[in-house]
């Protein structure tokens, strides 16, 4: 008998095709939202959850989710939206989907590097508005970005791709990790054994961490005041790093010149104060957004149930 799988989220066709295929699945063609009840109920007989980090998964949930769940394969490289301690106390096997969305989260944080300093939300808008009126030397001055240092917290893959796609515009590469990479892997970046070294050393900052406790709020006050005069921040990881209060007054003083966002706390339901400011290049979560990379993080999670069911260890088991 196939197992029965939850599918939490509209996926794409052929990584669906693939579920039809070898599974039992039961799908979510509405795209509906799950809240927790819903989520136990729709649990109830299923031997296994492919869900997204719209789920919460939360210490709650899982006390209360079936006995017959045996493996929440997520559908994401980020497993912050699970409680893993309470997943490890229930013997859940909590699955991820690293290393196919390194290019596409890279593209968009040069998009976003490169929105903010040009200040393309705002000349879209007058485009748009037709509120554009004719040109001048002080017309729509930016940040020119070629040249320039960039600092990246967080080093791991898509960081490393990163730091390959801004060496394209001449930029010189500093960082901060954990620990500090080999030389074949740094190719000539500068580490930073602090977030404090780091920072005077940013004309541009990139996050690419993990949110975790130590990371949450990791850009504060006290480290944008840190930043070069006029440095711009761009963010492609997790919400929780940015203390939102500090970016917000850092870009309503000018100490921030703009700020790229594609991710949020408490996202879709932003601190709207980056709506009202014209110096944030804003996107909605569409790092991974590209076909090829949505089908390969779901054919990802569909290799690590495949190894769970058949008796194998997940290669991307995280709990």
């Amino acid at each position: 008998m196939k197992p029965v799988v939850l599918v939490t989220r509209k996926l794409p066709a052929a990584v669906e095709d693939r579920l039809l295929r070898d599974y039992r699945p039961r799908l979510n063609p509405e795209d509906r939202l799950y809240d927790g009840d819903s989520l136990i109920e729709s649990a109830a007989g299923a031997d296994a959850i492919v869900a997204c980090h719209t789920e919460r998964f939360t210490a709650q949930v899982i006390d209360r989710l079936p006995q017959s769940v045996r493996i929440l394969a997520n559908y994401s490289v980020g497993f912050d939206h699970v409680d893993i301690d309470a997943a490890k106390r229930h013997g859940l096997v909590v699955t991820n989907t690293p290393g196919v969305l390194s290019d596409a989260t890279a593209e968009v944080t040069i998009l976003l590097m490169l929105g903010a300093a040009r200040r393309a939300g705002e000349g879209e808008r007058l485009v748009r508005t037709r509120t554009w009126k004719d040109w001048s030397p002080a017309f729509m001055v930016g940040t020119q970005v070629t040249g320039k240092r960039l600092g990246i917290v967080g080093m791991g893959r898509v960081g490393q791709v990163v730091a390959r796609r801004a060496r394209g515009f001449d930029m010189t590469i500093h960082y901060h990790n954990r620990r500090r990479l080999p030389p074949d892997q740094e190719q000539g970046a500068i580490f930073h054994p602090t977030p404090e070294d780091l920072m005077p050393n940013c004309d541009f900052l990139a996050f690419h961490c993990v949110s975790t406790p130590e990371t949450r709020r990791m850009l504060n006050t006290e480290r944008i005041a840190l930043l070069p005069d006029g440095a711009v921040v761009v963010n492609a990881s997790r919400g929780a790093v940015v203390d939102d209060e500090a970016l917000i007054e850092a870009l309503k003083s000018g100490k921030v010149a703009a700020a790229g966002l594609d991710v949020y706390n408490n996202e879709p339901n932003i601190h709207p104060g980056y709506r009202d400011l014209p110096n944030t290049f804003l996107m909605p979560h569409i790092g991974s957004a590209t076909k090829e990379t949505r089908d390969a993080m779901g054919f990802r999670a569909l290799d690590n149930l495949d190894a769970f069911f058949a008796g194998r260890e997940p290669g991307d088991r995280v709990a």
